[in-house]
């Protein structure tokens, strides 16, 4: 989790590989008319999100029927959608906050190509932005590394919680 452009779908994809299971990217999951929202530089709304987080909860759980676990990316901004996401699960959900400077985040949105999402909605993301909370089922691994050594320091934060 993280607003966009912090790696989570990079580092959620090398998870999946690394256990060999489905990866779900929450760009995929977007109606139409979030990403066309988003393309035109406005920020979705709660009311946006709610239809989409149901979606993305229900793909999680259907995955972690079927392989055991699955990782998805989803910038989860909000603990109210963390929550929404979690109850759509049926289960606990891990939480991973990518965590960076708005000055990286912002050089990294600029460098990519054929997204969606513009540069100058990292603000809105950033203001939307609610840290996980210590109550809540999540980690925070700081960005500002390689994406072994976050993917590294992810799988850590999994042993640990499956032990």
């Amino acid at each position: 989790m993280g607003v966009s452009g912090c790696g989570k779908s990079s580092v959620g994809a090398a998870l999946g590989d690394h256990y060999a299971v489905p990866f779900l990217d929450g760009d995929d999951f977007h109606p139409v008319a979030n990403v066309e929202k988003m393309r035109a530089g406005h920020p979705l709304t709660d009311d946006d999100r709610w239809p989409w987080l149901d979606i993305l909860g229900g793909a999680l759980s259907t995955g972690a029927a079927e392989n055991g676990r699955v990782f998805a990316a989803c910038s989860a901004l909000k603990r109210s959608y963390r929550d929404a996401l979690t109850n759509a699960a049926g289960e606990a959900v891990l939480f991973i906050h990518l965590d960076g400077s708005r000055d990286l985040i912002a050089g990294r949105m600029a460098a990519r190509e054929n997204h969606y999402m513009p540069t100058a909605l990292l603000d809105s993301q950033i203001a939307t932005l609610e840290p996980v909370s210590a109550d809540e089922t999540a980690a925070r691994i700081s960005i500002d590394q390689s994406l072994q050594a976050i993917c590294a320091e992810a799988i850590g934060v999994i042993a640990a919680r499956d032990a």
